[in-house]
């Protein structure tokens, strides 16, 4: 993984092939000590992609149910804030 700028990150499948993404936004949950970003591909944006930071400075793709509810529930509100969808328009 590496960070490109603020909003972009290149990552790496098992298979060693680089994509560039995107990241909507980060976010991070002080109970699980842990840091999200959801990622996209700019030729797909509309599927999103969770990815948790890892302590070793690399991220991987969150699998667990807990963590992908509480990221909707996040999503969500960051759907409906009125400040960043007036940004969007």
């Amino acid at each position: 993984m590496e960070k490109l700028n603020d909003n972009q990150i290149e990552i790496y499948d098992e298979d060693g092939n680089k994509y560039l993404m995107e990241i909507l936004f980060t976010y991070e949950n002080e109970e699980r000590n842990a840091t999200y970003a959801f990622i996209y591909d700019k030729s797909n944006p509309d599927e999103l992609i969770l990815m948790k930071y890892k302590d070793d400075g690399n991220i991987e793709e969150v699998t667990d149910e807990a963590e992908l509810s509480e990221a909707e529930e996040v999503l969500n509100a960051f759907n409906d804030d009125p400040k960043i969808n007036e940004l969007k328009n």
